[in-house]
């Protein structure tokens, strides 16, 4: 349970980073720098012990599959983004893609 909480941790870092990104405007402004630089540091660190019993493949598809739906979320009630239906429907396709592999695979560690 614990790599998954690491993997989880890493997710949550990574798309915290990912928003001070777009807040930094190119790194112009400070906190949002800091933020960027920190998050990202978070969610490599907490990667790599997830990766010590979550195969490299699994816990790649869920960081970048979650990561994508999350960070558009926060496109969008941060940032003011659209999200059509078709938007829509690709993440809805992409979270069956994370939960088919965790209920399905046996190359998911549990």
């Amino acid at each position: 349970m614990k790599p998954w909480l690491f993997l989880s941790v890493a997710i949550v870092a990574e798309v915290i980073a990912t928003s001070g990104l777009k807040a930094s405007e190119g790194f112009t402004r400070l906190w949002p720098s800091v933020l960027v630089v920190v998050g990202y540091s978070i969610a490599f660190y907490c990667l790599s012990i997830a990766l010590r019993a979550i195969p490299v493949g699994i816990a790649y598809a869920i960081w970048a599959g979650l990561g994508v739906v999350l960070i558009a979320a926060v496109g969008w009630l941060l940032f003011g983004q659209q999200l059509d239906a078709a938007a829509l429907i690709g993440m809805a396709l992409i979270v069956a893609g994370v939960v088919v592999m965790n209920v399905f695979s046996k190359s998911v560690a549990h």
